[in-house]
């Protein structure tokens, strides 16, 4: 009974240990996100790692031949191009996207990442370069036409997104209506769903929606409807520690709108002048 109860205490103690070195690391981790300065190491390397769900039309996504394009591609390699360095963009899963920046996986996640004030806890946050708003996307022959109209249906949302946020953050908006909700990792799938009728709504960014929207043969098909959520600040996100790779993006996109090279990445990707005014 003794030796039972040594090995008992020492598997206790154990533990204990492994608990206290787990939580110490964590918090190792947390510190130097928020206090160390990566640029030089960032310039010396001649690379900057940028963190995107690969799936995001037209901010960051693949076409058929594997090749990736989009907004925040193109405005993230001219950002970098002014200091001669080169992005590297890495799929990850959104729902982890903080964790990948702490741990140092990536530098950056730029990929219509909206600004929040929980978000900002954790992370810093570049100036805003485009405003987004989530809205309701139903097929029209559902008869769906605003947030009363998904009283008892089931609504789409993106596990990880903004726009969960917002929809459990605001209950009065829509949650209230709904009868239960499915997370998906990617948009893509959603849509499939909504038109499988295995989903009756879908809460999604508007970028989002009207790019994927006017590129379907069936366009006319969708009813999208602004419901009253908040507009939203899309942003680069970042370590905290990383104060000079914010100052050198926030002046990099000040000459990127006055120069006009942010009108002709908004033109090309959404067929108007969507580019927000980077003050100083």
């Amino acid at each position: 009974m003794k030796n039972q109860k040594k090995i008992t205490l020492s598997v206790l103690l154990c533990f204990l240990l492994l608990v206290f070195l787990s939580l110490n690391s964590c918090s190792n981790v947390r510190q130097r996100a928020n206090t160390v300065d990566n640029w030089e190491t960032i310039q010396k390397k001649g690379k900057v790692i940028v963190g995107l769900d690969d799936s995001f039309v037209p901010m960051g996504f693949r076409e058929k031949s594997g090749k990736l394009v989009g907004y925040d591609i193109d405005l993230a390699r001219a950002v970098f191009k002014k200091y001669g360095i080169k992005v590297d963009f890495q799929t990850i899963d959104w729902s982890m996207k903080e964790t990948e920046l702490r741990n140092k996986t990536i530098d950056l996640i730029w990929n219509g990442y909206t600004k929040t004030s929980a978000r900002e806890k954790n992370v810093a946050f570049s100036k805003t370069y485009l405003k987004n708003e989530q809205i309701l996307v139903t097929k029209k022959a559902s008869g769906i036409k605003n947030a009363a109209g998904m009283k008892d249906k089931i609504l789409g949302v993106q596990s990880g997104s903004s726009g969960y946020q917002s929809y459990t953050d605001n209950p009065q908006v829509l949650k209230k209506y709904v009868h239960d909700t499915v997370q998906y990792d990617t948009f893509n799938n959603a849509f499939m769903d909504l038109n499988a009728g295995r989903i009756q709504g879908l809460l999604i960014d508007s970028v989002y929606a009207n790019y994927y929207i006017k590129h379907q043969k069936n366009a006319k098909d969708y009813e999208k409807t602004p419901i009253g959520f908040p507009t939203e600040d899309f942003a680069v996100g970042m370590r905290k520690g990383d104060k000079t790779l914010r100052s050198k993006i926030n002046g990099a996109l000040q000459e990127l709108y006055r120069d006009g090279t942010m009108k002709k990445i908004s033109q090309k990707w959404f067929g108007v002048d969507n580019s927000v005014e980077i003050g100083k």
